[in-house]
């Protein structure tokens, strides 16, 4: 029977820092990670694609914020600007993917469903934004933006500079995901939870309805490779290294964490929230839910550049 592995991609390695978001750069960011990710699976895999959607979110926002102000259209809510996004990112690699597949004499299923995943609405992360989406501005782009949108807006911690944070409630439950493990074990290339999933809650009358928030699609995945028992959990990051500062000027390069020691530069604050924490708090999820490891892996920007993994394990 052949492993099935859950594979996070992360919004940054579809749209890079720097880029101005073109639907053109978009397909060669897809075309490039998809071709790289059927290079690294093996055929004897399974697997089911979770992809983030920060940049692309917050972009949808702004032009949501644009055409309310310019035109007078409605805005949407951060949920079904979720949803937006699961489509079209969805969209683009389900088109990348077949136009690959036949150059691996791969004859494989893609199916792109948009996932609605079960969040707490008194979830505490409400009360505190931490998940940034969207663009870098500076510092007065953010102020002058904060006030005509009502948004906050948080610096990166390594400088880049200025991006707006929502709220990033932990998932409960994965819609569809007996579904979705079916399609994957069945041979599909199953591509679901984009971006997190859209963050939905049921009302005082069983009603499911969406809230506004972006749920990190490194819980999302994590909790979805718990639930259906995958054998592989793999992430990809724009980040090259882990490192812990250890006193020297480069720091120590971290290539395997147990999870105890994962588990305690967590609690010592040494991974940022916005950026390596969610990642590597997924991490221990799946291995305490039974995984044996969790590999990080940097997505070249360039073919001739080194190719870096991470591993957390049991």
């Amino acid at each position: 029977m052949n492993k099935l592995a859950v594979v996070a991609l992360g919004g940054n390695a579809l749209l890079r820092a720097g880029q101005e978001g073109t639907i053109e750069e978009q397909q060669e960011n897809v075309y490039n990670t998809c071709k790289y990710l059927l290079d690294l699976i093996t055929p004897e895999h399974n697997f089911i694609m979770v992809h983030g959607n920060g940049p692309q979110v917050g972009n949808i926002l702004l032009q949501n914020h644009a055409g309310s102000k310019v035109h007078g259209i409605p805005e949407m809510p951060l949920d079904v600007c979720g949803a937006y996004s699961q489509g079209f990112i969805g969209y683009l690699i389900e088109q990348q993917l077949r136009n690959i597949l036949p150059t691996k004499d791969l004859e494989k299923g893609v199916v792109n469903l948009i996932t609605q995943v079960l969040v707490d609405k008194n979830d505490t992360a409400f009360k505190k934004p931490t998940k940034p989406i969207g663009p870098y501005y500076t510092k007065e782009e953010a102020e002058k933006l904060s006030v005509e949108t009502n948004s906050l807006f948080q610096e990166d911690p390594d400088g880049i500079g200025w991006r707006k944070i929502v709220p990033s409630p932990l998932p409960i439950q994965i819609g569809n995901s007996k579904v979705i493990e079916k399609l994957a074990r069945d041979g599909h290339i199953v591509v679901a939870a984009g971006g997190g999933g859209i963050p939905v809650y049921y009302d005082e009358n069983k009603q499911l309805r969406g809230i506004d928030a972006v749920i990190d699609k490194d819980h999302t995945s994590a909790l979805l490779a718990s639930q259906i028992n995958a054998d592989e959990f793999y992430i990809f990051t724009d980040l090259k290294r882990i490192i812990i500062e250890d006193g020297s000027a480069d720091g120590k390069v971290l290539e395997v964490i147990p999870i105890a020691e994962a588990k305690k530069y967590l609690d010592e604050g040494r991974f940022s929230a916005g950026g390596m924490a969610p990642k590597v708090k997924g991490a221990i999820t799946f291995i305490e839910n039974g995984g044996s490891e969790c590999i990080f892996i940097h997505f070249p920007d360039r073919s001739d550049e080194p190719i870096y993994q991470t591993r957390i394990v049991r």
